[in-house]
């Protein structure tokens, strides 16, 4: 008998990689992800977002998922927190054009009332980030950066686990095998936490505050 089960049903992005994905370029890894149906998310999304920036950056940058802005440009950070980060990153002594910035779910999740209607991001869920984990497995190969910095809890759990806790870590130094590598990540929060922060100045002098640790670290 002959399965009908959809590929997304295996919640794996594994078969969509290019043979040999740990020695794929960002072009390669960015062309087949393009066709990715890896888990449902790509069924509403418009298009799957990529990672961009510097190919050899020192700084990989890695939040949630795309907005809406992004789903509809195809770019990561290229909406409201996105700019609210470049302007953190600059700030804390850290040049955006030698970072690379992606997610760690390459497609939009939201909930929307109706049709035309505002869409609304809704957090990835556990499975959803793990089917999405060799995408960014790939991607960390391809560019071997000195210094990851975690955007907020989503991020940390794809990377570091379930029980991760942004709050507990944020502005530290961790050494952590991710993806069965050694990794030194700085943790912070994401930029939009800051947008929606009834302190927002507050907000953001810690993110900088975060951000001028990643800076320390590499020097």
């Amino acid at each position: 008998m002959v399965s009908t089960k959809a590929p997304e049903d295996a919640y794996t992005a594994e078969p969509f990689l290019p043979e040999k994905p740990g020695k794929a370029t960002l072009t390669a890894l960015r062309r087949a992800a393009a066709e990715c149906r890896g888990c449902p998310l790509h069924r509403d999304a418009t298009q799957t977002v990529f990672g961009a920036g510097n190919a050899h950056a020192s700084v990989m940058l890695v939040g949630e998922q795309p907005g809406d802005q992004e789903d509809r440009q195809g770019k990561p950070f290229v909406g409201p927190a996105g700019k609210l980060l470049d302007r953190a990153l600059a700030e804390a002594g850290i040049d955006p054009s030698d970072t690379y910035v992606t997610n760690a779910v390459k497609h939009f999740k939201f909930t929307q009332a109706e049709p035309k209607k505002r869409r609304i991001h809704k957090a990835p869920t556990l499975r959803e980030m793990t089917a999405c984990g060799p995408w960014l497995a790939a991607e960390l190969a391809a560019v071997e950066p000195e210094l990851i910095v975690v955007l907020g809890a989503t991020a940390g759990k794809a990377l570091l686990g379930s029980s991760f806790r942004v709050t507990q870590v944020r502005g530290t130094v961790l050494e952590e095998e991710i993806h069965g590598h050694p990794e030194r990540l700085v943790p912070t929060v994401h930029p939009s936490s800051v947008l929606r922060a009834d302190d927002r100045e507050a907000a953001y002098r810690g993110l900088v505050s975060d951000l001028k640790v990643a800076a320390r670290a590499m020097k």
